[in-house]
Protein backbone atom coordinates (compact mmCIF):
# COMPACT_ATOMS: atom_id res chain seq x y z
CA UNK A 1 0.00 0.00 0.00
CA UNK A 2 2.84 2.62 0.75
CA UNK A 3 4.65 1.77 -2.81
CA UNK A 4 1.23 2.15 -4.16
CA UNK A 5 0.85 5.21 -2.57
CA UNK A 6 4.23 6.59 -3.40
CA UNK A 7 3.47 6.08 -6.51
CA UNK A 8 0.44 7.71 -6.97
CA UNK A 9 1.97 10.80 -5.12
CA UNK A 10 5.23 10.43 -7.96
CA UNK A 11 2.64 10.42 -10.48
CA UNK A 12 0.75 13.76 -9.32
CA UNK A 13 3.95 15.53 -8.64
CA UNK A 14 5.32 14.86 -12.36
CA UNK A 15 2.17 15.81 -13.99
CA UNK A 16 1.71 19.08 -11.42
CA UNK A 17 5.78 19.57 -12.65
CA UNK A 18 4.84 19.45 -16.13
CA UNK A 19 1.32 21.42 -15.85
CA UNK A 20 3.43 24.06 -14.18
CA UNK A 21 6.31 23.92 -16.72
CA UNK A 22 3.95 23.95 -19.83
CA UNK A 23 2.00 26.82 -18.13
CA UNK A 24 5.25 28.81 -17.62
CA UNK A 25 6.63 28.41 -20.74
CA UNK A 26 3.64 28.49 -23.53
CA UNK A 27 4.12 27.18 -26.99
CA UNK A 28 5.77 29.46 -29.49
CA UNK A 29 7.15 29.48 -32.96
CA UNK A 30 9.98 31.61 -32.25
CA UNK A 31 11.34 33.25 -28.68
CA UNK A 32 8.58 34.69 -26.26
CA UNK A 33 9.39 38.23 -24.95
CA UNK A 34 10.71 37.74 -21.21
CA UNK A 35 8.47 37.92 -18.62
CA UNK A 36 6.84 36.08 -16.36
CA UNK A 37 3.17 34.06 -16.60
CA UNK A 38 2.71 34.10 -13.01
CA UNK A 39 0.45 31.66 -11.08
CA UNK A 40 -1.46 29.14 -12.77
CA UNK A 41 -4.84 30.17 -14.45
CA UNK A 42 -4.67 33.73 -12.17
CA UNK A 43 -1.30 34.57 -14.14
CA UNK A 44 -0.31 37.93 -12.61
CA UNK A 45 -3.85 39.39 -12.09
CA UNK A 46 -3.76 39.88 -8.26
CA UNK A 47 -0.39 42.49 -9.31
CA UNK A 48 -2.34 44.23 -12.10
CA UNK A 49 -5.43 45.25 -9.97
CA UNK A 50 -3.71 46.47 -6.44
CA UNK A 51 -3.88 49.84 -6.65
CA UNK A 52 -1.46 52.53 -6.54
CA UNK A 53 -1.86 56.38 -5.77
CA UNK A 54 -0.10 58.36 -7.99
CA UNK A 55 -0.90 59.50 -11.23
CA UNK A 56 2.16 57.73 -12.32
CA UNK A 57 2.75 54.57 -14.38
CA UNK A 58 1.16 51.84 -12.57
CA UNK A 59 3.78 49.78 -10.91
CA UNK A 60 2.67 46.64 -12.83
CA UNK A 61 3.62 48.23 -15.77
CA UNK A 62 6.60 50.58 -14.87
CA UNK A 63 8.34 47.58 -13.11
CA UNK A 64 8.21 44.72 -15.31
CA UNK A 65 9.32 47.38 -18.01
CA UNK A 66 12.64 48.11 -16.10
CA UNK A 67 12.92 44.79 -15.63
CA UNK A 68 12.47 43.28 -18.87
CA UNK A 69 12.39 45.88 -21.34
CA UNK A 70 9.80 47.92 -23.05
CA UNK A 71 7.96 44.27 -24.80
CA UNK A 72 7.34 41.58 -21.68
CA UNK A 73 5.00 38.91 -21.46
CA UNK A 74 2.52 38.00 -18.60
CA UNK A 75 -0.73 36.30 -18.06
CA UNK A 76 -4.34 38.19 -16.94
CA UNK A 77 -7.31 36.00 -15.56
CA UNK A 78 -5.73 33.06 -17.29
CA UNK A 79 -5.66 35.17 -20.98
CA UNK A 80 -1.96 35.67 -21.73
CA UNK A 81 -0.96 38.93 -22.99
CA UNK A 82 2.17 40.81 -24.31
CA UNK A 83 2.47 44.26 -23.07
CA UNK A 84 4.38 47.15 -25.01
CA UNK A 85 6.41 50.34 -23.97
CA UNK A 86 8.07 50.75 -26.87
CA UNK A 87 6.47 53.63 -29.32
CA UNK A 88 8.19 52.16 -32.36
CA UNK A 89 6.02 48.65 -31.91
CA UNK A 90 2.80 50.13 -30.63
CA UNK A 91 3.10 52.42 -34.03
CA UNK A 92 3.57 49.46 -35.92
CA UNK A 93 1.06 47.35 -34.73
CA UNK A 94 -1.57 50.27 -34.92
CA UNK A 95 -1.08 50.39 -38.46
CA UNK A 96 -1.64 46.61 -38.69
CA UNK A 97 -5.15 46.18 -37.31
CA UNK A 98 -7.30 44.12 -40.07
CA UNK A 99 -4.18 42.64 -41.46
CA UNK A 100 -1.87 40.95 -38.01
CA UNK A 101 -4.23 42.18 -35.28
CA UNK A 102 -8.09 42.63 -34.27
CA UNK A 103 -9.39 44.71 -31.00
CA UNK A 104 -11.26 42.42 -29.01
CA UNK A 105 -14.83 44.15 -29.64
CA UNK A 106 -14.35 43.08 -33.08
CA UNK A 107 -13.44 39.60 -32.08
CA UNK A 108 -16.35 39.21 -29.95
CA UNK A 109 -18.45 40.99 -32.64
CA UNK A 110 -17.45 38.21 -35.46
CA UNK A 111 -19.10 35.50 -33.85
CA UNK A 112 -22.52 37.03 -34.57
CA UNK A 113 -22.32 36.97 -38.09
CA UNK A 114 -21.22 34.96 -41.20
CA UNK A 115 -20.22 36.68 -44.33
CA UNK A 116 -19.98 34.47 -46.79
CA UNK A 117 -17.75 34.61 -50.08
CA UNK A 118 -15.57 37.20 -47.35
CA UNK A 119 -12.49 36.26 -45.04
CA UNK A 120 -12.97 37.09 -41.51
CA UNK A 121 -9.91 39.93 -41.76
CA UNK A 122 -12.74 41.64 -44.83
CA UNK A 123 -15.74 41.21 -43.09
CA UNK A 124 -14.26 42.90 -39.78
CA UNK A 125 -12.84 45.51 -42.01
CA UNK A 126 -16.81 46.14 -43.23
CA UNK A 127 -18.15 46.09 -39.80
CA UNK A 128 -15.52 48.63 -38.76
CA UNK A 129 -15.88 50.60 -41.81
CA UNK A 130 -19.89 50.84 -41.20
CA UNK A 131 -19.48 51.30 -37.51
CA UNK A 132 -17.28 54.46 -37.93
CA UNK A 133 -19.06 55.74 -40.39
CA UNK A 134 -22.46 55.84 -38.30
CA UNK A 135 -20.85 57.32 -35.70
CA UNK A 136 -19.86 60.34 -37.33
CA UNK A 137 -22.38 60.94 -38.76
CA UNK A 138 -24.14 61.39 -35.40
CA UNK A 139 -21.24 62.24 -33.30
CA UNK A 140 -18.43 63.82 -35.91
CA UNK A 141 -17.48 67.38 -36.53
CA UNK A 142 -20.73 68.10 -38.87
CA UNK A 143 -23.46 66.86 -36.25
CA UNK A 144 -21.46 68.38 -33.29
CA UNK A 145 -21.41 72.12 -35.61
CA UNK A 146 -25.01 71.50 -37.17
CA UNK A 147 -26.76 70.79 -33.92
CA UNK A 148 -25.15 69.39 -30.73
CA UNK A 149 -22.55 72.28 -29.79
CA UNK A 150 -26.09 74.57 -28.33
CA UNK A 151 -27.87 71.13 -27.29
CA UNK A 152 -24.85 69.92 -25.08
CA UNK A 153 -24.44 73.91 -23.95
CA UNK A 154 -28.10 73.53 -22.62
CA UNK A 155 -28.07 70.20 -21.24
CA UNK A 156 -24.84 71.12 -19.57
CA UNK A 157 -26.08 74.25 -18.20
CA UNK A 158 -29.42 72.41 -16.50
CA UNK A 159 -27.13 70.00 -15.16
CA UNK A 160 -24.94 72.44 -13.18
CA UNK A 161 -28.27 74.11 -12.05
CA UNK A 162 -29.39 70.94 -10.85
CA UNK A 163 -26.00 70.17 -9.31
CA UNK A 164 -26.10 73.45 -7.58
CA UNK A 165 -29.14 72.67 -5.67
CA UNK A 166 -27.54 70.27 -3.76
CA UNK A 167 -25.17 70.16 -0.28
CA UNK A 168 -22.55 67.52 -2.21
CA UNK A 169 -22.29 66.41 -5.87
CA UNK A 170 -19.77 63.18 -6.46
CA UNK A 171 -18.12 63.95 -9.49
CA UNK A 172 -17.62 61.16 -11.43
CA UNK A 173 -20.91 58.97 -10.64
CA UNK A 174 -22.85 62.43 -11.18
CA UNK A 175 -20.62 62.87 -14.72
CA UNK A 176 -21.65 59.86 -15.75
CA UNK A 177 -25.26 59.88 -16.07
CA UNK A 178 -24.90 63.32 -17.12
CA UNK A 179 -23.36 62.31 -20.20
CA UNK A 180 -25.17 58.94 -20.35
CA UNK A 181 -28.27 60.75 -20.71
CA UNK A 182 -27.40 63.22 -23.04
CA UNK A 183 -25.24 60.71 -25.31
CA UNK A 184 -28.35 58.03 -25.64
CA UNK A 185 -30.58 60.72 -27.28
CA UNK A 186 -28.11 60.63 -30.13
CA UNK A 187 -28.27 56.81 -29.68
CA UNK A 188 -31.48 55.73 -29.35
CA UNK A 189 -34.12 58.33 -28.32
CA UNK A 190 -36.58 55.92 -27.21
CA UNK A 191 -34.80 55.40 -23.58
CA UNK A 192 -36.35 58.30 -21.68
CA UNK A 193 -33.97 58.15 -18.67
CA UNK A 194 -36.96 60.23 -16.19
CA UNK A 195 -39.66 58.03 -17.19
CA UNK A 196 -37.75 54.92 -17.33
CA UNK A 197 -38.31 52.28 -14.18
CA UNK A 198 -34.53 51.16 -14.67
CA UNK A 199 -32.19 53.44 -14.78
CA UNK A 200 -29.80 52.57 -17.70
CA UNK A 201 -26.75 54.59 -16.76
CA UNK A 202 -26.54 53.29 -13.22
CA UNK A 203 -26.07 49.90 -14.32
CA UNK A 204 -23.40 51.12 -16.95
CA UNK A 205 -21.66 52.20 -14.20
CA UNK A 206 -22.08 49.38 -12.16
CA UNK A 207 -20.56 47.47 -15.01
CA UNK A 208 -17.87 49.82 -14.68
CA UNK A 209 -17.10 49.22 -11.38
CA UNK A 210 -16.16 45.87 -12.06
CA UNK A 211 -14.35 45.96 -14.77
CA UNK A 212 -10.91 45.61 -13.10
CA UNK A 213 -11.43 43.60 -10.09
CA UNK A 214 -10.55 39.90 -9.70
CA UNK A 215 -12.43 38.24 -12.25
CA UNK A 216 -14.56 35.87 -9.65
CA UNK A 217 -18.15 35.20 -10.09
CA UNK A 218 -18.92 34.55 -6.90
CA UNK A 219 -21.59 36.65 -4.90
CA UNK A 220 -20.26 39.62 -3.14
CA UNK A 221 -17.96 40.04 -5.06
CA UNK A 222 -17.66 42.93 -7.52
CA UNK A 223 -17.12 40.87 -10.42
CA UNK A 224 -20.37 39.30 -9.75
CA UNK A 225 -22.33 42.31 -9.31
CA UNK A 226 -20.34 43.77 -12.73
CA UNK A 227 -21.90 40.69 -14.55
CA UNK A 228 -25.66 41.07 -12.97
CA UNK A 229 -25.62 44.42 -13.72
CA UNK A 230 -24.31 43.61 -17.23
CA UNK A 231 -26.91 40.67 -18.02
CA UNK A 232 -29.81 43.30 -16.62
CA UNK A 233 -28.87 46.39 -18.91
CA UNK A 234 -28.52 43.96 -22.08
CA UNK A 235 -32.17 42.66 -21.33
CA UNK A 236 -33.01 46.10 -21.12
CA UNK A 237 -31.53 46.68 -24.82
CA UNK A 238 -33.10 43.94 -26.53
CA UNK A 239 -36.49 45.20 -25.15
CA UNK A 240 -35.62 48.73 -27.36
CA UNK A 241 -34.10 46.92 -29.94
CA UNK A 242 -36.98 44.84 -30.60
CA UNK A 243 -39.64 47.88 -30.00
CA UNK A 244 -37.71 49.93 -32.55
CA UNK A 245 -37.31 46.95 -34.90
CA UNK A 246 -41.33 46.28 -34.91
CA UNK A 247 -41.40 50.15 -35.58
CA UNK A 248 -38.91 51.09 -38.17
CA UNK A 249 -38.97 54.95 -38.68
CA UNK A 250 -36.78 57.37 -40.44
CA UNK A 251 -33.08 58.11 -39.39
CA UNK A 252 -34.01 59.87 -36.12
CA UNK A 253 -31.10 58.47 -34.27
CA UNK A 254 -28.28 55.75 -34.70
CA UNK A 255 -30.28 53.11 -34.03
CA UNK A 256 -32.82 54.27 -36.60
CA UNK A 257 -30.34 54.46 -38.80
CA UNK A 258 -28.80 51.10 -38.44
CA UNK A 259 -32.37 49.05 -38.04
CA UNK A 260 -32.73 50.80 -41.28
CA UNK A 261 -29.63 49.58 -42.84
CA UNK A 262 -30.24 46.08 -41.92
CA UNK A 263 -31.88 44.60 -45.11
CA UNK A 264 -28.23 46.16 -46.87
CA UNK A 265 -25.48 45.04 -44.53
CA UNK A 266 -25.40 41.49 -43.80
CA UNK A 267 -23.56 41.85 -40.58
CA UNK A 268 -26.33 44.23 -38.74
CA UNK A 269 -28.25 41.29 -36.77
CA UNK A 270 -30.70 41.73 -33.96
CA UNK A 271 -27.87 40.45 -31.41
CA UNK A 272 -25.15 42.55 -33.13
CA UNK A 273 -27.19 45.52 -32.32
CA UNK A 274 -27.68 45.17 -28.38
CA UNK A 275 -24.01 44.46 -28.05
CA UNK A 276 -22.90 47.96 -30.34
CA UNK A 277 -25.25 50.20 -28.71
CA UNK A 278 -24.08 48.44 -25.21
CA UNK A 279 -20.87 48.74 -26.07
CA UNK A 280 -21.04 52.75 -27.09
CA UNK A 281 -22.86 53.34 -24.41
CA UNK A 282 -20.58 52.22 -22.10
CA UNK A 283 -17.41 53.88 -24.13
CA UNK A 284 -19.06 57.17 -24.13
CA UNK A 285 -19.73 57.96 -20.54
CA UNK A 286 -16.53 56.20 -19.22
CA UNK A 287 -13.40 58.10 -21.03
CA UNK A 288 -15.96 61.60 -20.51
CA UNK A 289 -16.64 61.35 -16.94
CA UNK A 290 -13.55 60.04 -15.91
CA UNK A 291 -11.78 63.20 -17.45
CA UNK A 292 -14.07 65.25 -16.17
CA UNK A 293 -13.86 64.36 -12.73
CA UNK A 294 -9.84 64.94 -12.91
CA UNK A 295 -10.40 67.87 -14.77
CA UNK A 296 -11.98 69.46 -11.93
CA UNK A 297 -9.62 68.42 -9.51
CA UNK A 298 -6.31 69.27 -12.10
CA UNK A 299 -8.26 72.88 -12.34
CA UNK A 300 -8.85 73.39 -8.54
CA UNK A 301 -5.40 72.78 -7.84
CA UNK A 302 -3.72 75.05 -9.90
CA UNK A 303 -4.87 78.62 -9.22
CA UNK A 304 -3.39 80.04 -12.10
CA UNK A 305 -4.90 77.82 -14.82
CA UNK A 306 -8.51 78.50 -13.38
CA UNK A 307 -7.20 82.00 -13.70
CA UNK A 308 -6.14 81.54 -17.50
CA UNK A 309 -9.73 79.71 -18.63
CA UNK A 310 -11.15 82.35 -16.83
CA UNK A 311 -9.48 84.95 -18.79
CA UNK A 312 -10.37 83.37 -21.98
CA UNK A 313 -14.02 83.14 -21.43
CA UNK A 314 -14.50 86.99 -20.48
CA UNK A 315 -13.26 87.70 -23.76
CA UNK A 316 -15.78 85.37 -25.27
CA UNK A 317 -18.61 87.49 -23.66
CA UNK A 318 -17.01 90.58 -24.44
CA UNK A 319 -16.90 89.70 -27.94
CA UNK A 320 -20.52 89.15 -28.18
CA UNK A 321 -23.83 91.16 -28.88
CA UNK A 322 -25.26 89.37 -26.70
CA UNK A 323 -23.82 88.09 -23.81
CA UNK A 324 -26.59 85.45 -23.21
CA UNK A 325 -26.24 84.07 -26.57
CA UNK A 326 -25.20 80.29 -27.11
CA UNK A 327 -21.59 79.26 -27.71
CA UNK A 328 -21.27 79.14 -31.60
CA UNK A 329 -18.43 76.81 -33.07
CA UNK A 330 -16.57 79.78 -33.99
CA UNK A 331 -16.08 80.75 -30.13
CA UNK A 332 -15.44 76.77 -29.56
CA UNK A 333 -12.62 76.61 -32.09
CA UNK A 334 -11.03 79.77 -30.45
CA UNK A 335 -10.65 78.40 -26.79
CA UNK A 336 -6.88 77.99 -27.06
CA UNK A 337 -6.45 77.33 -23.58
CA UNK A 338 -9.29 75.59 -23.08
CA UNK A 339 -8.52 72.95 -25.79
CA UNK A 340 -4.50 72.80 -24.57
CA UNK A 341 -6.18 72.29 -20.49
CA UNK A 342 -8.27 68.97 -22.41
CA UNK A 343 -5.19 67.74 -23.79
CA UNK A 344 -2.90 67.55 -21.24
CA UNK A 345 -5.71 66.07 -19.17
CA UNK A 346 -6.09 63.32 -21.36
CA UNK A 347 -2.46 62.94 -21.39
CA UNK A 348 -2.04 62.48 -17.64
CA UNK A 349 -5.18 61.32 -17.22
CA UNK A 350 -4.90 57.91 -19.51
CA UNK A 351 -8.29 56.82 -19.12
CA UNK A 352 -7.55 53.35 -20.93
CA UNK A 353 -3.99 51.68 -19.52
CA UNK A 354 -4.09 50.97 -23.60
CA UNK A 355 -5.34 49.73 -26.81
CA UNK A 356 -6.04 45.47 -26.56
CA UNK A 357 -5.55 43.99 -30.26
CA UNK A 358 -5.28 40.75 -30.57
CA UNK A 359 -2.60 38.86 -32.53
CA UNK A 360 -4.51 37.55 -35.77
CA UNK A 361 -1.50 35.37 -37.06
CA UNK A 362 1.84 35.17 -35.28
CA UNK A 363 3.53 38.32 -34.71
CA UNK A 364 7.26 39.15 -35.42
CA UNK A 365 9.33 42.11 -34.19
CA UNK A 366 13.07 42.60 -32.47
CA UNK A 367 13.53 38.99 -32.68
CA UNK A 368 10.43 38.09 -30.74
CA UNK A 369 7.34 36.07 -31.38
CA UNK A 370 4.09 37.24 -30.21
CA UNK A 371 1.59 34.00 -31.13
CA UNK A 372 -1.83 33.70 -32.75
CA UNK A 373 -4.06 34.33 -30.21
CA UNK A 374 -2.34 36.27 -27.56
CA UNK A 375 -3.03 39.84 -26.76
CA UNK A 376 -1.26 42.79 -27.15
CA UNK A 377 -1.84 46.07 -24.95
CA UNK A 378 -0.08 48.77 -26.31
CA UNK A 379 0.15 51.10 -23.14
CA UNK A 380 -0.13 54.63 -24.57
CA UNK A 381 0.35 56.10 -20.65
CA UNK A 382 3.86 55.00 -21.08
CA UNK A 383 4.27 57.25 -24.08
CA UNK A 384 2.13 59.91 -22.36
CA UNK A 385 4.59 60.55 -19.43
CA UNK A 386 7.88 60.02 -21.47
CA UNK A 387 9.81 62.69 -20.04
CA UNK A 388 11.81 62.54 -23.12
CA UNK A 389 8.91 63.96 -24.99
CA UNK A 390 7.34 65.89 -22.19
CA UNK A 391 9.60 67.99 -19.27
CA UNK A 392 8.57 67.38 -15.96
CA UNK A 393 6.05 64.96 -17.22
CA UNK A 394 3.78 64.37 -14.07
CA UNK A 395 3.03 68.31 -13.31
CA UNK A 396 -0.06 69.27 -14.79
CA UNK A 397 1.02 72.07 -17.18
CA UNK A 398 -1.35 73.19 -20.52
CA UNK A 399 1.09 75.72 -21.77
CA UNK A 400 3.63 72.92 -22.61
CA UNK A 401 0.95 72.48 -25.88
CA UNK A 402 1.99 76.11 -27.15
CA UNK A 403 5.37 74.14 -27.89
CA UNK A 404 5.30 70.67 -28.64
CA UNK A 405 5.94 69.66 -32.13
CA UNK A 406 2.88 68.07 -33.58
CA UNK A 407 5.42 65.46 -35.68
CA UNK A 408 6.58 63.87 -32.03
CA UNK A 409 2.72 64.18 -31.26
CA UNK A 410 1.51 61.91 -33.67
CA UNK A 411 3.41 58.80 -31.96
CA UNK A 412 3.63 60.12 -28.44
CA UNK A 413 -0.38 61.61 -27.54
CA UNK A 414 -2.61 58.59 -28.17
CA UNK A 415 -5.71 59.12 -25.55
CA UNK A 416 -8.07 58.19 -28.67
CA UNK A 417 -5.99 55.55 -30.07
CA UNK A 418 -4.20 55.37 -33.35
CA UNK A 419 -4.16 54.23 -37.17
CA UNK A 420 -7.10 53.31 -38.49
CA UNK A 421 -8.47 52.44 -34.85
CA UNK A 422 -8.51 56.30 -33.79
CA UNK A 423 -11.86 56.57 -31.64
CA UNK A 424 -14.49 58.09 -33.86
CA UNK A 425 -15.96 60.05 -31.12
CA UNK A 426 -12.14 61.81 -30.09
CA UNK A 427 -14.28 65.17 -31.08
CA UNK A 428 -17.13 64.38 -29.38
CA UNK A 429 -15.68 64.13 -26.65
CA UNK A 430 -13.54 67.20 -26.46
CA UNK A 431 -16.52 69.17 -27.33
CA UNK A 432 -18.38 68.11 -24.73
CA UNK A 433 -15.78 68.59 -22.25
CA UNK A 434 -14.82 71.90 -23.45
CA UNK A 435 -18.46 73.17 -23.23
CA UNK A 436 -18.54 71.62 -19.71
CA UNK A 437 -15.32 73.18 -18.56
CA UNK A 438 -17.58 76.47 -20.11
CA UNK A 439 -20.13 76.72 -18.68
CA UNK A 440 -18.51 76.13 -15.38
CA UNK A 441 -15.61 78.67 -15.06
CA UNK A 442 -18.14 81.18 -16.66
CA UNK A 443 -21.20 80.47 -14.01
CA UNK A 444 -20.04 78.70 -11.53
CA UNK A 445 -17.48 78.17 -8.59
CA UNK A 446 -16.94 74.78 -7.10
CA UNK A 447 -14.90 73.67 -4.01
CA UNK A 448 -13.53 70.43 -3.05
CA UNK A 449 -15.31 68.73 0.05
CA UNK A 450 -13.30 65.30 0.60
CA UNK A 451 -12.20 62.81 -1.38
CA UNK A 452 -9.71 63.30 -4.62
CA UNK A 453 -7.12 61.53 -3.56
CA UNK A 454 -5.88 59.70 -6.88
CA UNK A 455 -5.86 55.57 -7.56
CA UNK A 456 -4.97 53.78 -10.33
CA UNK A 457 -5.65 49.68 -10.92
CA UNK A 458 -4.96 50.64 -14.01
CA UNK A 459 -7.69 52.80 -14.40
CA UNK A 460 -7.56 56.07 -13.27
CA UNK A 461 -9.96 56.75 -10.22
CA UNK A 462 -9.77 58.31 -6.66
CA UNK A 463 -10.24 56.53 -3.34
CA UNK A 464 -12.91 57.73 -2.26
CA UNK A 465 -14.23 59.81 -4.89
CA UNK A 466 -14.10 63.40 -5.51
CA UNK A 467 -16.61 65.27 -3.83
CA UNK A 468 -17.92 68.88 -4.08
CA UNK A 469 -20.36 71.81 -3.64
CA UNK A 470 -21.12 74.08 -6.93
CA UNK A 471 -22.28 77.58 -6.38
CA UNK A 472 -23.34 80.40 -8.62
CA UNK A 473 -21.27 83.46 -9.03
CA UNK A 474 -23.09 86.85 -8.73
CA UNK A 475 -23.95 88.43 -11.89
Amino acid sequence: MWTIGLGFVAVLVIYFTYWLNKWSNPRCNGVLPPGSMGLPLIGETLQLIVPSYSLDLHPFIKKRAQRYGPIFRTSVAGRPIVISVDPEFNHYIVKQEGKLVELWYMDSFSSLFSMEGESRTTALGVIHKYVRSIILDHFGTEPLKEKLLPQIEVFVSKTLETWSTQSSVEVKHAASIMVFDFSTKSIMFSYDAEKSPMKLSEKLINVAGGFMSFPLNIPGFAYHKSLKDQKEALTMLRKIVKEKMNSPGKHEDMLDQAINNMNKEKFLSEDFLIRWVFGISFATFEAISTALSLALKLIADNPAVLQELTAERKAILKARKNRNSILTWEEYKSMTFTLQVINEVFRIANVSPGLLPKALKDVKFKGYTIPSGWTIMIANSVLQLNSNTYKDPLAFNPWRWKDLDPSVLSKNFMPFGGGIRQCAGAEYTKTFMAIFVHVLVTKYRWTRLKGGNIARSPLLGFTDGLHIRITKKSS
